[in-house]
């Protein structure tokens, strides 16, 4: 996003790629878009009167949006491939049919070595001897199951582009067609006896699973990549009350992998040449709300994001939605539900009424029981694996600086019970006893205390807790059940006395040596999106999460950026 002006020759800063146009450039606005807005749209039910006053561009802007006839700088980020590939990559259309075609040839050609894999091995379960073929019942049933798997692959639609880089729903739907699959295969064998079966089951399933999750993770990487140059983004125009718009802005553009590139935005009752507010931003409102459909197709905009309530409501939806379908451009709702999860959220019709149903959420029973086992089975191997490196970190502790090799700090659990924290000691003893001279450099926000350089840190604390080496211990917290692997940030007894109401919900659930708040900026994070993310993940945690979570916190760990 960028600070856009209206220059007295009629031009723009261009909307067209505007988070990475060149510094000054700009481009002639279609009159559709420059001169005035077109007309309301008539299930509205604004005045003529109204009318003409915001077509000849005098509806006065909200508080939140300014006009702007200077001339500002353009923040974009530099051009790092040609401009042939520029264009390639932009093009929505063009680079998502590649990556489709892609990952289609990549699934085909990974389910034909798993298959092959399994024909290699005879209905014994042993390799077959050099130069002879499989037997022809097993050879066929090779073909069949390829066929289907890839066929399966297809109807669950794991190569959906809603779905390719964004959360687990892309593996979900992988693994899902996998296992139906071989599900669907064994009911068949045992119908028909086929002995030819178990080869497969036994290495073609885990053998393609391995090989298709690995081959999704690669091209996530790689589209992730791309996203953080700017290229292989949807163009979107953002639509709604400017708080509205700037939250949803302001979320798409936390990340340098966002799936959005904005343009601009609509906003009710705007006037051309208004920009609003976004944080150190300035975006470009390109008209108002009864405008889309035409600023859509003039500047080439691939999605409209309605950001909350507009006026008119479902009827200016739907017929919005009608509007974009000659231009081929998605509409997205954001949703209002903020910490409400997909799972937890359900249709249901009755008697023609599509009703949402949203799942209370639930803090015992089967899937807590499940996340503990995995809890203790985790913790146990990792304090049986890293033995060598808890030794080797306990004795540089022990020679960096005086005092006892561990920290032990008491922070509050499930239902507000306290608990011994473990963790390598990175600070100098007594450390506590410094903190009113140092309350003047707070930098946390909120109950937090934060402060980049702490001086109380030592030498090898200061390394360790750049790659949260000294967090390791909490394994044990973890195997004797104080903590889990993921969840909430164990907080201070001093810390939940400062809590407002709904922060209490934190304690619903076993802390975690990772979560949310550790793989999205850790110290760096403010205290309230903190707080907003360990609520989320109270409500809508899950097991297949908690995976993604754990993995994720491996990355971070070699980035180690926040931590201190």
């Amino acid at each position: 996003m960028v600070r856009v002006p209206v220059l007295r020759s009629g031009k723009v800063a261009a909307p067209h790629g505007a988070a990475h146009a060149p510094a000054g450039s700009t481009f002639p606005v279609h009159p559709a878009v420059a001169d005035a807005n077109p007309p309301l749209s008539p299930w509205i039910g604004r005045s003529a009167a109204a009318q003409q006053t915001e077509k000849a561009g005098l509806a006065a802007p909200g508080p939140d949006v300014t006009l702007d006839s200077t001339r500002p700088p353009v923040t974009h980020r530099p051009a790092r491939t040609k401009a042939l590939l520029n264009d390639l990559f932009n093009d929505r259309l063009t680079w998502t049919r590649l990556l489709t075609n892609s990952l289609r040839l990549a699934d085909t050609a990974l389910v034909a070595a798993a298959v092959i894999a399994g024909l290699a091995l005879n209905t014994n379960g042993t390799a077959l001897p050099p130069g002879s073929p499989p037997h022809a019942q097993h050879l066929v049933l090779g073909l069949i199951l390829g066929v289907v798997w890839l066929v399966a692959l297809e109807v669950y639609r794991t190569r959906d582009p809603k779905v390719l880089g964004v959360g687990p729903e892309e593996y979900k739907r992988v693994l899902s067609a996998s296992f139906r699959v071989f599900g669907f295969l064994g009911i068949v064998a045992v119908v028909f006896r086929l002995e030819a079966v178990s080869s497969f089951v036994l290495v073609s399933l885990p053998l393609g699973l391995v090989a298709l999750t690995g081959s999704r993770w690669g091209f996530r990487r790689w589209l992730s990549h791309e996203k953080s140059r700017g290229r292989c983004l949807s163009r979107a125009i953002v639509v709604g009350e400017p708080q509205d718009v700037r939250y949803v802005i302001k979320q798409i553009n936390r990340k340098s992998g966002a799936a959005y590139d904005i343009v601009g935005a609509c906003l009710p009752g705007a006037r051309r040449g208004a920009v609003l507010s976004v944080d150190h931003l300035r975006v470009p409102v390109l008209s108002s709300i009864y405008g889309v459909a035409h600023t859509v197709r003039h500047t080439n905009a691939n999605a409209v994001i309605v950001a909350g309530p507009v006026p008119g409501g479902n009827q200016f939806i739907q017929e919005l939605g009608w509007q974009l379908e000659e231009n081929a451009a998605e509409l997205v709702l954001a949703a209002t539900l903020t910490n409400v999860a997909g799972p937890r959220i359900h249709w249901r019709p009755v008697e023609g009424l599509p009703l949402m149903h949203v799942d209370i959420p639930h803090y015992s029973g089967g899937k807590h029981t499940l996340k503990r086992l995995m809890d203790i089975t985790v913790s146990a191997a990792a304090l049986l694996v890293l033995a060598p490196v808890l030794l080797t970190l306990a004795a540089i502790v022990r020679a960096d600086s005086p005092g006892p090799v561990l920290f032990k700090q008491e922070r509050i659990g499930k239902r507000g019970t306290t608990f011994q924290m473990l963790k390598f000691r990175s600070m100098v003893v007594n450390a506590e006893a410094h903190l009113d001279a140092l309350s003047s450099q707070d930098e946390g926000a909120g109950v937090l205390f934060k402060i980049r350089g702490d001086p109380r840190i030592t030498r090898c604390g200061r390394w360790m807790r750049k790659y949260s080496l000294d967090e390791l211990p909490q394994f044990w917290n973890v195997l004797v059940g104080n903590m889990s692997l993921v969840g909430p940030r164990p907080p201070l007894s001093k810390e939940v006395s400062g809590y407002e109401r709904h922060t209490h919900r934190r304690l619903l659930i076993k802390p975690g040596i990772t979560g949310l708040w550790q793989i999205n900026g850790r110290s760096d994070l403010p205290w309230d999106e903190a707080v907003r993310l360990d609520l989320y993940y109270v409500e809508n945690w899950s097991i297949a999460g908690d995976l993604i979570i754990m993995w994720r916190t491996f990355r971070a760990m070699t980035r180690p950026s926040g931590a201190y």
